[in-house]
C-alpha cells in the first residue's frame, strides 16, 4: 500500500495566484528509427511564490521537464503556460541554475553578478546599488574582486544564484543545483535559498533525487516515476519552518517518502 504522506499534514497557507501551469505535457525523443517516451501526462500548477521540488530516480524525465518548463526544449504535445502565456522558447522571466555555475571565468564575482543588468536600462548608479545590495544577500562582499577560480563550490553557487535572481525572473529553475556540493556546503546553500526565496518571494522548481533536500525546501513534492516519467503525486509538505532533520516529524515523513519512491 502506498504510505500516506499527507497523514502529517497541517492546515494550508492561504491560496495564491497560479503563476506557472503545465498542461497534459507529454516528451517522445526520435533516434535510429527508435522512440523514447520520456514524459508522459505532466500536469500541475505553480502559484507565485511556492517552491516545489520534484523529486524522482534518474531517468525520470525531471531535468527535461525543467528544461521544457525553461523553454529550451518543446513539449511533444500539451503546453506550458506562464501567467496564461504559452511559453514558446526562453525568456528572462524564467531563468534557469544548473548543477554546474557557468560564471564567466574571466570575470571577478562582482563583474559576473552584474552582467545581466547591461540590457536591463537601468543607469550606472542603480546597477551599482543593485550589485551591492545582492552581493550582501549572498554573503560574497569580501570576495567580490575574486575570480571564479579562486572561490570554492559553494561560493560560485551563490554567485550564480545572486547573478539570476538580481534580475528578478518570476520563476526560478534549479536543476540539482547543490548535487556536487559536500554536505556542510549543501546545507548551507538550502539554507540561503529559503533565505533569497522569503526574501524576494519568486516562485521556485526544484529538481532533486535526494529525499531529504525535498522535504528541507519544498511546500510542495511532486514525486515523479519512470518509463516514461509522469507524476505519480503531489505531496504538500505542512511541516512548519524552519525545519529540522532531525524532528521526529522530519525524520517521520522522509522515511515515508522514501518508500513511496521505492513502490
Amino acid at each position: 500500500m502506498r504510505p500516506q504522506l499527507r497523514a502529517l499534514s497541517t492546515p494550508r497557507e492561504k491560496r495564491r495566484e497560479k503563476i506557472l501551469e503545465i498542461a497534459r505535457v507529454h516528451k517522445v525523443f526520435h533516434g535510429n528509427g527508435n522512440f523514447l517516451h520520456v514524459l508522459e501526462e505532466i500536469s500541475f500548477r505553480a502559484e507565485s511564490g511556492e517552491l516545489i521540488c520534484i523529486l524522482g530516480r534518474s531517468g525520470c524525465g525531471k531535468s527535461t521537464l525543467l528544461k521544457i518548463v525553461a523553454g529550451f526544449t518543446p513539449p511533444s504535445s500539451g503546453k506550458v503556460l506562464l501567467k496564461n502565456r504559452a511559453v514558446e522558447g526562453p525568456g528572462p522571466e524564467r531563468c534557469v541554475i544548473f548543477q554546474e555555475d557557468a560564471l564567466f571565468p574571466w570575470l571577478t564575482v562582482q563583474e559576473n553578478i552584474a552582467f545581466g543588468l547591461k540590457w536591463r536600462g537601468q543607469d550606472k548608479k542603480a546597477r551599482a546599488e543593485e550589485v551591492e545590495r545582492f552581493l550582501g544577500l549572498v554573503g560574497l562582499n569580501e570576495f567580490r574582486n575574486y575570480l571564479p577560480g579562486e572561490i570554492s563550490g559553494g561560493m560560485k553557487q551563490r554567485v550564480a544564484l545572486a547573478r539570476v535572481l538580481i534580475l528578478r525572473p518570476e520563476v526560478l529553475l534549479m536543476d540539482e543545483p547543490f548535487a556536487s556540493l559536500d554536505a556542510q556546503s549543501r546545507e548551507e546553500m538550502q539554507n540561503l535559498l529559503l533565505s533569497l526565496w522569503q526574501e524576494l518571494g519568486h516562485t521556485v522548481l526544484f529538481v532533486t533525487h535526494d529525499v531529504n533536500e525535498a522535504v528541507i525546501l519544498a511546500d510542495k513534492i511532486l514525486l515523479m516515476s519512470k518509463n516514461p516519467g509522469r507524476v505519480r503525486e503531489e505531496i504538500r509538505v505542512d511541516l512548519p519552518r524552519p525545519r529540522s532533520m532531525d524532528s521526529s516529524a522530519f525524520l517521520h515523513f522522509s522515511r515515508r517518502l522514501r518508500e513511496a519512491l521505492r513502490d
